[in-house]
């Protein structure tokens, strides 16, 4: 039997330390025995959780022991990390123990040094943060799960389900995992990772200097638009235009107007019933084609798969 010790650090969300905690701990072998042994630990006997207070079951000495440890994220990642958590993650690390953390657990797994140069991921909305305050790591922030080998982390949320299912395969194989996955009413595999969730392009994204410009895109990116239309709008030049998006965007002007698309396209797609076809006209998107292409390439998935998982009623 495999040892997980989930760490419950102060503040800590609730739902990904129960992700899990229910994960491992609803796991069985072909022969019905328990595939895990589950401890919750923590440098005090209680944590606060959101609302809740969590009661952990050993100290941080059960992380020496235990075959993989996960960090579950906590409600203020900006927050730092106690340091004798970090320590700990530190020396089981160097020991071999295989290390995880749930949406923005990645923070603490950053602060200890264990992302440093190794690819990584967290929820959507945290993940420019992490990838400001830590240089170091090559954040993917459309990934539900990345697996670095010793090293692996989760998006946000429910990713946390993902990321427990997947060690379950890595460890004892395809079978048990599907029936883990079974019981815990998730799928063994989700395509199109983080960034069907993610909010893209708003105006609020960028600083001053292109608020006009991209409030401009919002209300006209229907239109049939043309970079130099972009740059009348802004009242510059096509270079200093692109220059000025690279520099507060990190995208150029047409990378900028097509996530505008794509995100009202997605509002379409969620809130009428309207064809691919008129989807993609009302966006402003020149062909079916494009639209298809460009929604699959920003979203992970087709429209149609889109539509399926987040339209109303």
């Amino acid at each position: 039997m495999l040892t997980v010790a989930v760490v419950a650090l102060p503040d800590t969300i609730a739902f990904d330390l129960a992700t899990a905690v229910e994960t491992f701990g609803r796991t069985y072998l072909p022969d019905g025995r328990p595939a895990y042994r589950v401890v919750v630990c923590g440098t005090e006997p209680q944590v606060q959780a959101g609302p809740l207070r969590l009661a952990t079951d050993v100290g941080l000495e059960a992380l020496e022991h235990a075959d993989t440890v996960v960090v579950p994220g906590r409600n203020d990642p900006g927050v730092p990390s106690p340091p004798a958590v970090l320590d700990a993650l530190r020396r089981v690390a160097a020991d071999g123990t295989r290390v995880a953390s749930v949406c923005v657990g990645a923070f603490t797994l950053a602060e200890a040094g264990l992302l440093d140069g190794r690819r990584a991921t967290t929820h959507w909305r945290a993940a420019d943060e992490l990838a400001r305050r830590f240089p170091a790591v090559r954040v993917e922030p459309d990934r539900l799960v990345v697996d670095e080998g010793q090293v692996l982390t989760s998006g946000g949320a429910s990713a946390g389900i993902d990321l427990c299912l997947h060690m379950v395969r890595r460890d004892h194989g395809a079978a048990v995992a599907a029936y883990a996955s079974r019981l815990a009413v998730a799928p063994l595999h989700r395509s199109g990772g983080q960034a069907r969730y993610i909010v893209r392009n708003t105006p609020g994204r960028a600083s001053g200097s292109l608020e006009p410009v991209l409030d401009w895109i919002e209300q006209n990116a229907h239109r049939d638009l043309t970079l130099e239309d972009l740059a009348r709008a802004a009242r510059t030049s096509v270079r200093t235009l692109n220059r000025r998006f690279h520099a507060e965007t990190g995208q150029s002007p047409v990378e900028w107007l097509t996530g505008v698309r794509v995100r009202h396209a997605q509002e379409l797609l969620e809130s009428t019933d309207h064809g691919v076809e008129r989807v993609a006209r009302q966006a402003g998107f020149p062909s079916v084609s494009n639209f298809r292409v460009q929604f699959r390439r920003l979203v992970g998935v087709s429209p149609r798969e889109y539509r399926a998982a987040f339209a109303g009623g």
